[in-house]
């Protein structure tokens, strides 16, 4: 118990063992500032075995400029009998590494000897060089931020084309340059955090939204034409949707239909509106068969919600024959050219089969080559080539006659070689004449193919 505030005798083990568990680390200092004994905290293994700095002198163990810090905080200690002076202090190892300690300094003894309370500092200090590294980091980001904002603003102040942006869900003007403030005819001031809609004649805020997003994703660059309120002038704005901090955003480039008068190319406009209006398909696609673009009239072939849904799938993914028919079209384009009038069918999205003609265009004139298909529908032109009913055939017609002078065994002998004959022609039709192309086709290998030709007589048909 206590006995008037005085603590009773201790053993000296267990007074060792409260010291260091008090501490991270303690050290028994001599006058001669040599390290009597090193005390460390069971439950602190971050400092590992110390026995080693016994007997040795601070200079060992602590920094220059630690040990001078030391020197001078025991010079203030000096007289002082009672009381703590708390003092940080670097360690070095053998190898020079360094971590801080922050020790109370305590005399005991009356030979002046120092007790070293102290606690590790390293969590302390790895924390504060974390703080130190984000706040850096801070400054280099605000900085860089401080200068793409002066470039963007340089940018828009200089530019001498009209242009604007507009947030999508709010319809209003977030910023705009001089030369399209001047254009619609107000200051920027004015037209910052108005509504885009109403700088226009005629034009309501959800329709002309919507309208200016459904343009920036379709393809190529489209303009709407629109009167300015203010100005009342004429101008094409030719929109483009982007996504920034999580708002989707549009920027509108702005021209006066003066200037797209004197650079408008008439047959450029009519190209462009037959691809989107035309009634035939129109599809782009790379040298492989990748399909790049395609207009309306070939999703509703294919019965396709969307370009989306077809924009870099394999044309042999709608092709009846698929890799065979992408082959063909392929091969022959590219050695000739061009192909005219490719009979097929078409695979919808719905499992189902329409018959087509496939006129294409081989491209490469350029770094890139394009192969252009023109899918024109002949489902109608297709019924109206079956034979009536009466009026057979050629082919049809021979068989026909079979009846009554030979046997149905015969007869059907005799059809099945007239039908096959059709297909191979039709085939090498197909093919232009390619005879691999044209086994393919039909599931046959090369040499079963020429033995055939070889039967109907058909192998020097257009040269061998």
């Amino acid at each position: 118990m206590l006995n008037g505030g005085k603590l009773p005798l201790i053993a000296p083990d267990l007074l060792s063992e409260i010291i260091a568990t008090a501490s991270d680390l303690a050290l028994l200092v001599a006058p001669s500032r040599r390290i009597i004994s090193v005390l460390v905290n069971p439950h602190h293994r971050s400092f590992g075995q110390l026995t080693d700095w016994e007997g040795c002198h601070l200079r060992d163990v602590l920094t220059e400029e630690s040990l001078r810090k030391l020197e001078a905080r025991l010079t203030d200690m000096h007289g002082i009998r009672h009381g703590a002076v708390a003092v940080e202090l670097n360690h070095a190892d053998q190898s020079n590494w360094e971590f801080p300690v922050r020790y109370s300094l305590h005399r005991i003894g009356a030979d002046d000897s120092i007790l070293m309370l102290g606690h590790d500092l390293r969590l302390v200090a790895e924390v504060q060089q974390q703080l130190v590294q984000a706040q850096l980091a801070l400054e280099r980001d605000y900085e860089t931020q401080r200068e793409m904002e002066t470039r963007y603003r340089v940018l828009m102040e200089v530019s001498r084309d009209p242009v604007l942006m507009v947030s999508m869900s709010t319809g209003r003007i977030t910023d705009i340059n001089p030369a399209a403030a001047q254009l619609l005819g107000g200051t920027r001031a004015d037209l910052l955090g108005s509504a885009v809609a109403q700088e226009f004649e005629g034009r309501r805020r959800g329709e002309l939204l919507d309208n200016l997003a459904t343009m920036a994703i379709a393809e190529g660059s489209a303009a709407i034409e629109l009167m300015a309120r203010r100005s009342q002038k004429r101008m094409f704005l030719t929109p483009t949707l982007f996504r920034a901090a999580g708002e989707r955003l549009l920027l509108c480039q702005l021209d006066t239909s003066e200037r797209e008068a004197l650079g408008a190319d008439e047959l450029g406009d009519n190209l462009a509106r037959l691809y989107h209006e035309g009634v035939d398909g129109i599809v782009f696609a790379d040298g492989e068969g990748n399909i790049r673009a395609a207009n309306e009239a070939f999703l509703n072939l294919t019965d396709t919600a969307n370009i989306a849904a077809v924009r870099g799938r394999s044309l042999t993914d709608f092709l009846a024959r698929g890799a065979v028919d992408l082959r063909v079209l392929l091969d022959n384009v590219k050695r000739t050219g061009q192909l005219r009038l490719y009979s097929t069918r078409l695979t919808t999205d719905f499992m189902g089969q329409i018959a087509v003609e496939i006129s294409a265009t081989w491209l490469n004139d350029r770094p890139n080559p394009v192969l252009v298909l023109i899918v024109r529908d002949a489902s109608r032109v297709e019924t109206m080539r079956r034979p009536a009913f009466g009026q057979p055939d050629e082919g049809v017609r021979n068989v026909m006659e079979l009846v009554g002078s030979s046997t149905l065994k015969d007869i059907v002998a005799e059809t099945t070689d007239v039908i096959e004959k059709m297909c191979i022609e039709t085939a090498l039709e197909l093919t232009r004449n390619n005879r691999v192309a044209a086994a393919e086709m039909l599931s046959l290998s090369r040499q079963s193919l020429y033995v055939k030709l070889r039967k109907y007589g058909l192998l020097n048909k257009d040269g061998d």
